[in-house]
């Protein structure tokens, strides 16, 4: 299937899709042979929050309070919707205060997440859920969990659109969609690569705001 071709995956969750395009793909990180499109999720309102529902679901009957949604990787959108649905009256896990911070990290030129002194009190103190656009090698939500660590919060854990593992840095997952929702779906990091091991060039650089073909 040619990089610049997304397909639409019906899915089993409603109004969700998912949006995918097959080839050779790689980040800073891993290598992958599907590229997820998550756009529409992050920016289009109604299926953001058709997202927080689904992961507000994981929550239901848990005992966690969250005072604040940090949010990785542009989920501002999402999270916002989160935050709606676990400070409803009827939801099981109401916080503490009836409300929720929705934060954003900095990135320094080290790969370092960063929080300025006024949004520090919005994470010392604080229980404190991860969001972010997936979990397949872990590696970005990690750097978030012990950012929150550092800057004393208490991590309570991690929220993705879609995940490859149910736990992350010792945290439970929750996430809308997993491998299973693609056939023959595999992330690994580039030297365990299968199609590098077949010769085949890669086709795009991704990241959480798309793809560039090379």
């Amino acid at each position: 299937m040619p990089t610049t071709t997304i397909s639409k995956i019906k899915t089993k969750h409603n109004n969700l899709y998912l949006r995918v395009a097959q080839g050779h793909f790689a980040t800073n990180h891993s290598h992958s042979n599907y590229y997820i499109d998550v756009a529409a999720q992050k920016s289009r309102l109604s299926e953001a929050k058709a997202v927080a529902r689904e992961l507000c679901s994981g929550y239901n009957y848990s005992t966690k309070i969250v005072d604040t949604i940090l949010c990785l990787d542009g989920t501002e959108v999402i999270g916002t919707c989160l935050a709606n649905e676990l400070t409803k009256n009827e939801f099981m896990n109401i916080n503490a205060h009836q409300t929720i911070y929705i934060v954003t990290p900095e990135t320094t030129s080290g790969s370092q997440l960063l929080f300025r002194d006024n949004i520090v009190p919005m994470i010392q103190g604080k229980h404190v859920l991860v969001l972010a656009v997936s979990v397949a090698t872990g590696y970005t939500a990690k750097a978030a969990i012990e950012a929150v660590k550092y800057y004393g919060g208490e991590v309570v854990g991690v929220a993705s659109i879609f995940s490859t593992a149910e736990e992350c840095g010792g945290y439970p997952v929750t996430s809308v969609f997993n491998p299973n929702d693609l056939p023959g779906y595999f992330t690994c990091p580039s030297n365990e690569c299968p199609l590098c091991k077949e010769g085949k060039k890669i086709d795009a650089l991704m990241n959480c705001h798309g793809f560039s073909k090379l």
